[in-house]
């Protein structure tokens, strides 16, 4: 019994230890604030508001054109690579070009045989007409002649129409840039065979100038209607995270898309980059500034939502009059708390300006108890493990 007691004795000094410890600490904790709470602060300022609403986009070139060809043939020589700057006008693709030129020849061939067939039919028409003033032919033959050189007049048009046909079949065997701008795709290689069907094949993607992009994004219903154009954008992208970029709204337009029963409207962005450090395709992240105020007095969106519990308590049974359903913040003065009523306006999401007499620039205002923030392990009860 006696070697029990001895190995009970070193513990229940440590647990008595303990509970001491813990006692005096949770005194420390009321003795320092009569509510038992440490308060979280931050400090009233002006400063710029600017209310938003937010959507994301996609980054686009102002002119993306799609060029494909138009002839059948084998790409013998290709003159434009990805990221290529090209100029309207400047050869892309060559296309093997034997085909066409012999049918160019076909064709001049063919009109050369209708002109000669046209001038025989002029001459007997001519000699017809001589010969029916003289009465020597019936007028059943001179019509004949007539209508003779008809269809070779006919003729030499319809050879002129098939030998331009050919002409331009020869010309498109030469892809050539339609704009100035960028590669931004290729499809063909040399060798390869290029099959022009119902559906045009794309061959080459071009940008337009990509100092001017623009950004396609999507708004829901609820606030497209604060949206205008000329709007001042703002708006980052993963490549630059700590970039933001500016923009401005061109157009909303009119055509809803509905997704799920959610009705959203594409807006699109002007956006300038003189630095080409935006790429097609980009993921944008908008932020439309709907109205703004540049000396606002403002506080944390926090302290707006702060309530600390005996404020909470009072309120039960409370008959609400329009003074008292205006929001509240706190303030620390002189280590005292005071209620200070404020009439709330724009938000960006992180501050709210506010109109307040009793407020001002520099005080602090409550956004938190530091109990409340702390670990939630530290709130817990502590237990003690018996042995």
């Amino acid at each position: 019994m006696n070697t029990v007691k001895n190995r009970l004795k070193p513990i229940a000094w440590m647990a008595l230890l303990l509970l001491v410890v813990a006692a005096a600490a949770y005194g420390f904790q009321h003795w320092r604030t009569p509510d038992g709470s440490t308060y979280l602060t931050e400090t009233v300022s002006r400063g710029e508001i600017a209310e938003t609403v937010s959507a994301n986009g996609t980054l686009d070139p102002v002119a993306l054109v799609s060029i494909g060809t138009q002839v059948s043939g084998t790409a013998v020589a290709v003159h434009a690579d990805f990221n290529d700057t090209v100029e309207q006008g400047q050869v892309l693709l060559e296309l093997d070009p034997a085909a066409y030129e012999a049918r160019v020849r076909q064709t001049r061939a063919a009109l050369e045989s209708a002109v000669a067939s046209r001038e025989l039919a002029q001459s007997n028409e001519k000699r017809s007409q001589d010969l029916f003033e003289k009465g020597y032919i019936p007028r059943q033959e001179l019509d004949q002649a007539r209508q003779v050189l008809k269809s070779a007049v006919a003729q030499v048009e319809q050879a002129r129409a098939q030998m331009a046909d050919a002409d331009v079949d020869l010309r498109n065997s030469i892809i050539r840039s339609p704009i100035s701008g960028v590669v931004v795709a290729r499809t063909v290689e040399v060798g390869q065979t290029v099959a022009a069907s119902f559906q045009t094949p794309e061959l080459f993607k071009i940008a337009g100038d990509l100092r001017r992009m623009l950004i396609h994004t999507t708004f829901a219903e609820a606030d497209v209607g604060r949206i205008q154009p000329d709007m001042e954008a703002r708006f980052t992208v993963d490549a630059y995270p700590d970039r933001e970029f500016a923009g401005k709204v061109r157009q909303v337009r009119l055509n809803p898309t509905v997704n799920q029963n959610v009705v959203t409207y594409d807006v699109v962005v002007d956006v300038d980059n003189p630095d080409l450090s935006l790429l097609p395709g980009m993921t944008a992240y908008v932020n439309v500034v709907l109205s703004r105020s540049e000396n606002a007095l403002r506080v944390p969106n926090s302290a707006l939502r702060y309530q600390p519990a005996d404020a909470q308590a009072a309120k039960v049974g409370d008959v609400r009059t329009r003074e008292a359903r205006l929001p509240k913040v706190y303030v620390l003065r002189g280590g005292q708390r005071m209620t200070v009523t404020v009439e709330p306006g724009r938000s960006d999401g992180r501050y709210t300006e506010v109109a307040s007499q009793e407020l001002q620039a520099g005080d602090e205002v409550i956004v938190g108890d530091r109990t409340a923030s702390a670990n939630p392990q530290s709130q817990r009860p502590m237990r003690m493990r018996m042995f």
